[in-house]
């Protein structure tokens, strides 16, 4: 059955997962820090560069691992909000976006798909976190579909009870102020068993598997 997963979800240590605004130099705004020493090149696979493994990148390699869809909100698309402007805006990343499958972007705007060479479709869809699962669990075809962010839509995600697995990486750094991860969502840990792991690059990894319902 396929299930939904989160995964290389960066947060600070007082909790806050993204700056308070996005801008087109900015992607998650003033909290570039949470990622300063994240070499995304490992994502789709250790062998895909020649480095020394560790548990960092080990873990971020789940990231691309039996996923056949992704979700993500609108603002870790791009910074635009409103009507879409008339320009040639096709996301942060560029003619390559890493994703490599169907991405169902949240928006109150709906737009026609963005297609990729490399696989990668954006579509924008007007829907809840449930209808949202459900179109993107049928372009999986069986596989997993992951929920990309940013925190805004993994806050709802989590507060719909619709997420089956997490992999958390605490950080330690303090931002003092941001996009916060937790808000409204005390207790919910209590659905999960978690399981965590120190790093000697001074990160926490926490991954968390919902319990039998």
């Amino acid at each position: 059955m396929s299930k939904s997963r989160i995964h290389n979800l960066f947060v600070s240590l007082d909790g806050y997962a993204a700056g308070d605004e996005v801008t087109a130099d900015k992607p998650i705004g003033d909290a570039q820090a949470l990622f300063a020493d994240f070499d995304g090149r490992f994502i789709h696979g250790l062998g895909a560069v020649d480095a020394p493994v560790t548990l960092d990148r080990a873990l971020s390699t789940t990231w691309g691992q039996g996923i056949g869809a992704e979700i993500m909100g609108r603002g870790k698309f791009g910074p635009q909000t409103g009507p879409w402007p008339d320009d040639d805006w096709r996301g942060w990343w560029g003619d390559e976006p890493p994703f490599r499958t169907p991405v169902f972007v949240l928006t109150h705007y709906p737009r026609p798909a963005i297609a990729f060479d490399n696989g990668t479709v954006f579509h924008f869809v007007d829907a809840d976190p449930g209808e949202a699962l459900r179109l993107a669990q049928e372009a999986a075809d069986g596989q997993d579909v992951r929920i990309g962010g940013g925190p805004d839509t993994y806050r709802q995600f989590l507060a719909a009870d619709l997420v089956d697995t997490m992999h958390i990486v605490t950080v330690p750094i303090v931002l003092g102020h941001g996009n916060p991860l937790w808000t409204g969502l005390g207790g919910i840990e209590q659905r999960f068993d978690i399981e965590t792991f120190a790093s000697p690059s001074g990160r926490t990894h926490q991954l968390w598997n919902r319990k039998p319902r």
